[in-house]
């Protein structure tokens, strides 16, 4: 069975961080201040050290969202929601530096915290009644590290989630009630990978969500694919896809002789061989250093500064603008996320239909789930998935004619639903400000396949381009 290994390098370029010093070639090691720029508000043209901040999504001002605005004549009846998990300590390690610092305890005394972050650890270890699928129940509910592990959530990303859970409790819960009081687990369906990250990024989420839930009701399903393809897994033609868009990439990447003078330079300073600099993905690491305000590593030779991080951070936008001009990732997404999009819709329909099983989704990922999400919808305004980042698909029911049920998508609290390729035309011409169910129906099960001259997932999976 395929499974996917290869992180699409724009997907490895986008987690880039800033450093700082320069020197007389304009690399300069020797200035050691922190970077983090206070932004409130966002420059007017593209700033690297602004998109990452974006990208640490620090938990400090309130977040406004449009998640549940309707003509007051609506019913709220479905809402399913994809997160990508929070702030995490690095997945690679920069060789011969200094692993970054970072503390994985969770402690409400240090910021950021949360008003209900001691709560939701003493509930956490009541959890053994919960239903774990598989390996999910050997893996701890909240990080625990006086030392943070390769990949371990941080108590950033859990504040991240705690904040995600609170802001739709009002919202759906307090407001729309989605779920009432005595909710069963039937109306919950809840499904992460295998990550711890993503496994405590998803209880955080919920317990501010649905406060002190009782664990009984709990049944975590375990997805083994980060892009959730389930029993749909077998599309010959997505790898396809993505091996050309990787190629792609590898073009752009090696006709960059700036990029290229900066990954010698980085390697010089660490001192080991350039190709074993860029193997080790450091800019993961350097982001860790960046989202939690750390100096960026030094060696006796000099520091890696804020003029490595620009360069690298540019050509990335370079790629991002190639990307979506070449279309090999768009047809990579669409395959990619049908076996998704197809379940989302055939729970919207069954909804539709009177059912009242899996009113709130949850499902917990990562950014190359989100990512090709965003890319299928057409949404291709969207940035790049920051963490605790999420993608909400809310469903409707007109109260004047019940049989008639519209939805609306949101990324990041921000409405999207008319950037999406199946509702950009009718947006132009109704006065509802929603998308008609049957619009994402058809898009899914028919329109996602013209492209590749098919009629089903399975024929578009193996149906080589002319």
């Amino acid at each position: 069975m395929w499974k996917m290994v290869l992180l699409p390098i724009f997907l490895v370029l986008v987690h880039l961080i800033p450093v700082n010093p320069v020197r007389e070639d304009g690399l300069n090691p020797k200035s050691r201040k922190r970077i983090m720029p206070d932004l409130l508000t966002e420059p007017p043209a593209i700033d690297p050290v602004y998109e990452a901040h974006v990208y640490c999504n620090i938990p400090t001002i309130a977040e406004r969202s449009m998640e549940g605005h309707a003509p007051h004549y609506f019913k709220l009846v479905s809402v399913q929601v994809l997160i990508r998990h929070g702030d995490r300590y690095p997945l690679y390690a920069i060789p011969k530096t200094k692993r970054p610092d970072i503390d994985c305890m969770l402690l409400p005394n240090r910021k950021p915290s949360h008003p209900q972050l001691e709560a939701f650890i003493k509930h956490m270890s009541k959890g053994s009644a919960a239903q774990m699928d598989g390996s999910l129940s050997s893996l701890p509910r909240y990080p625990s590290h006086s030392l943070c592990e390769m990949g371990e959530l941080t108590q950033t990303g859990v504040v991240q989630h705690l904040r995600n859970g609170q802001l739709l409790r009002e919202i759906y819960i307090n407001k729309h009630k989605l779920l009432l009081t005595d909710w069963t687990a039937k109306q919950l369906y809840l499904e992460t990978t295998g990550k711890s990250r993503t496994l405590q990024s998803a209880l955080a989420l919920l317990y501010t969500f649905l406060p002190d839930f009782d664990w009984k009701k709990i049944n975590m399903r375990h997805q083994w694919s980060t892009i959730f393809c389930s029993g749909s897994c077998d599309c010959p033609m997505r790898n396809h896809y993505l091996e050309e868009e990787q190629r792609r990439q590898y073009s752009l990447r090696v006709k960059n002789n700036d990029l290229e003078k900066i990954y010698v330079d980085m390697a010089k300073i660490v001192g080991i061989p350039t190709r074993q600099l860029r193997a080790s993905n450091p800019i993961d690491s350097l982001l860790c250093y960046f989202c939690h305000n750390v100096s960026f590593p030094c060696t006796k030779t000099g520091c890696i500064g804020m003029e490595h991080f620009k360069v690298i951070k540019r050509h990335q936008l370079e790629d991002e603008r190639e990307r979506q001009e070449k279309k090999l990732y768009f047809l990579y997404a669409l395959l990619a996320t049908h076996p998704l999009l197809n379940q989302t819709v055939n729970r919207m329909q069954r909804i539709a239909e009177g059912k009242k099983d899996e009113v709130f989704v949850l499902y917990s990922a990562h950014d190359v789930t989100l990512s090709p999400v965003l890319s299928a919808l057409g949404i291709t305004e969207a940035r790049f998935p920051r963490f605790a980042a999420r993608l909400v698909f809310e469903l409707w029911q007109d109260g004047k004619r019940p049989k008639e049920h519209f939805i609306r998508i949101l990324y990041n609290g921000a409405d999207v639903t008319f950037q999406t390729s199946f509702c950009k035309d009718y947006y132009k011409r109704s006065i509802k400000p929603m998308c008609p169910l049957e619009k994402f129906v058809n898009f899914v099960k028919r329109d996602m396949f013209l492209i590749f001259n098919s009629t089903s997932y399975y024929d578009a999976c193996r149906r080589r381009p002319l």
